[in-house]
């Protein structure tokens, strides 16, 4: 990111925001270039899977189960101790909230132990920051966040400094390739099922599918009615879906979501066009962003529009603590740190943050 880089500093990140429990420890050095030290992940998939869906008690008990013998190895790993760290991030919202309490006593309880500072971080800011761990993105940027929860377009002008341009009216993406997913019986999760069917899809302009929002004005999303219209073009077959109606179903499914994406981002750059003449990132961020045709349709775009395009590596599109350590090493920079009787939230905008060092003991959770 900008600015001059200061002493380098180390933090370990923790996250438990939904059905992944993570660690990892990130050190900035003196060049101010983000070292994933150590990294260690367990995935829920398979207790969920089900249920077609994250169960909530679930997740939370698996965090309990699990936790800290992934920090263990993830210390292990790297030789260091929790005295050696400069400060202890997790994600402390929004999410479900027994798992983000979860993940954010832990990290209370280390630093208070080692004497360090606690990081509260937004785990949105964490998805926010994530596109830099393979290099710097220079502020400010678009961000276009996409992922099973969140579906919004940001101006972003620094640590802690968003401006919301859009978000989904209903159902954020990543839910509705869940619950297309479901309605083909493909599976869970759905965002990798859908990118594999539609792979095999042999007419994916077979399925007439609508593009809601497109031709209005602003940045917002829908996508239930989209969902919806799979609903009533699967109901429309004279029988079950076949192998073949579920590819060309999945293809058409994905291409409009990619049209709604990219003339929604359009509508971003135009917007702030005005205030910012010399923005020329856009950054694509969360879980879906990992989806291979997403990508391909935003580096069209980037093409057209003369713009940089940064996509974290798939391993780090969906949830994971080194997004989390390294928001935390950014905060801890700017000496954001939090107070350790922050009250975890499973709801908080990415625009509450003000980037000062009172913006993550703020009571307001919306």
């Amino acid at each position: 990111m900008t600015g001059e880089p200061a002493e380098p500093l180390t933090v370990l990140g923790i996250e438990t925001s939904c059905d992944e429990t993570a660690a990892a420890v990130v050190r900035r050095g003196a060049d101010g270039a983000p070292e994933i030290l150590a990294e260690t992940l367990l995935s829920q998939i398979e207790d969920h899977r089900p249920y077609e869906g994250v169960v909530p008690e679930i997740a939370a008990r698996a965090h309990l189960d699990h936790l800290d013998g992934l920090i263990g190895r993830a210390m292990a790993a790297t030789g260091l101790g929790f005295g050696d760290l400069d400060g202890v991030a997790a994600t402390a919202g929004p999410g479900l909230i027994g798992g983000v309490m979860v993940g954010a006593t832990m990290a209370k309880a280390i630093a208070a132990a080692a004497g360090k500072p606690f990081l509260a971080v937004n785990h949105l800011e964490g998805h926010a920051l994530s596109a830099s761990l393979t290099g710097p993105v220079d502020f400010p940027f678009l961000l276009l966040l996409v992922s099973g929860g969140h579906c919004q377009l940001l101006l972003v002008r620094g640590v802690g400094r968003y401006r919301r341009l859009g978000t989904t009216v209903d159902d954020a993406v990543g839910e509705a390739f869940d619950k297309v997913a479901k309605l083909l019986d493909l599976g869970y999760p759905g965002g990798p099922a859908i990118e594999s069917a539609a792979a095999g899809a042999k007419d994916p302009a077979r399925f007439a599918l609508p593009r809601p929002m497109r031709g209005r004005p602003g940045c917002d999303f829908s996508f239930s009615g989209l969902k919806t219209a799979v609903y009533n073009r699967l109901r429309a077959l004279e029988a079950d879906p076949a192998p073949a109606d579920a590819a060309d179903m999945a293809a058409a499914f994905q291409e409009a979501v990619a049209d709604v994406l990219i003339e929604r981002t359009r509508n971003g750059l135009s917007m702030i066009q005005e205030e910012e003449p010399a923005l020329r990132r856009l950054v694509v961020a969360g879980g879906v962003a990992a989806n291979r045709r997403l990508r391909y349709a935003f580096e069209h775009l980037c093409a057209e529009e003369k713009l940089t395009l940064f996509v974290p590596p798939q391993r780090h599109c969906t949830d994971n603590a080194a997004m989390i350590a390294w928001a935390g090493v950014e905060r801890l920079a700017l000496g954001l740190t939090s107070p350790l009787d922050f009250a975890p939230r499973p709801r908080w905008p990415l625009d509450s943050l003000d980037g000062t060092a009172g913006d993550a003991s703020s009571g307001n959770a919306a």
